[in-house]
């Protein structure tokens, strides 16, 4: 079996692919890794979820 790696995704893309991406990563829906992002950015006081996402904007590579 192949090793699946960590890629922002170009097809699931809202933003820039962060949730797409770990999405097909974990072979669920991204739309539900979006919901699950959100209710954690909320639920810490909104700018550790932001700077989480900004940071895997820049650490994930394009696939």
């Amino acid at each position: 079996m192949p090793k699946k790696l960590l890629y922002r995704s170009k097809k699931n893309v809202k933003i820039a692919g962060v949730c797409g991406g770990i999405g097909e990563y974990m072979d669920i829906d991204p739309t539900v890794v979006r919901i699950i992002w959100i209710i954690a950015t909320v639920a810490t006081g909104i700018m550790p979820g932001i700077i989480a996402y900004i940071l895997a904007w820049i650490v994930m590579p394009e696939k």
